[in-house]
């Protein structure tokens, strides 16, 4: 865990890993143990009517009880322990939600996992969070081709309507033809066909835009080509010499 807490006009911020880990600890120390068990009983014991005492068979009844359910949570528990150490190495996504309400996510690899009074904490990105906090694992090519297809699409939707390109959206549109087409076919799974659709609307556009501006070039050129031709004539016309002919 980080030893530097950031610090916002003159006052430290709670970080999302901090309130990981105080949500952690506060929930681990609400939780009924063993010796609050043993504490209720001698209590109960202390304090009970003389004239109706309780028999000791259903002191045993709740002690068995409370036994079973510890062994139970001692289970699982150990079970969270398990977990977590198979987590090392994995690409994870970490969910915290602050007093406001608000969501937040921290993605990355676990590092290492540390364990405190039975309750385990994952090192994410130099941070330590609780397992209890634990939203997604995944595996890294997915992370990778999902946060590819987000990017491209997102690129796409930049673009204007079909029907309004210009060249001057040629550039984009070549960039993301050629990303999509250097993409691998597990890749392209996350793009959905309608965005695949549209793109491929996109360059039939451009293509049409680029022959007709193609076409103006040559046009142009020629007549170009024919105003030179014509005040070259003239120039001759108008330099030969009258007396000759």
């Amino acid at each position: 865990m980080s030893l530097v807490a950031p610090v916002e006009d003159g006052k430290i911020v709670e970080t999302n890993s901090q309130k990981s880990l105080d949500k952690a600890k506060k929930s681990s120390g609400s939780g009924m143990d063993k010796d609050a068990f043993l504490q209720l009983l001698v209590a109960q014991m202390r304090y009970q009517d003389p004239l109706e005492p309780t028999s000791n068979t259903e002191f045993i009844s709740q002690y068995a009880q409370f036994s079973q359910v510890e062994q139970l949570q001692n289970m699982a528990a150990s079970m969270d322990l398990q977990r977590a150490s198979s987590l090392v190495g994995q690409q994870v996504r970490v969910k915290n939600t602050s007093s406001s309400g608000d969501v937040n996510y921290e993605e990355g690899k676990v590092d290492y996992v540390t364990y405190e009074n039975g309750k385990a904490y994952l090192s994410v990105n130099g941070e330590l969070y609780s397992i209890d906090d634990l939203d997604t694992v995944a595996d890294m090519e997915y992370l990778e081709a999902f946060d590819l297809a987000l990017k491209w699409v997102t690129e796409l939707n930049k673009l204007p309507s079909v029907a309004t390109i210009s060249l001057d959206d040629a550039e984009a549109i070549d960039k993301l033809k050629e990303t999509y087409d250097n993409m691998t076919d597990y890749q392209k799974t996350f793009i959905a066909k309608e965005k695949v659709k549209d793109l491929e609307a996109y360059v039939e556009r451009l293509a049409e835009i680029r022959k007709t501006a193609e076409e103006n070039d040559k046009t142009e050129g020629a007549e170009d080509s024919d105003k030179t031709e014509g005040t070259e004539d003239s120039d001759k016309t108008e330099g030969t010499d009258p007396a000759e002919d």
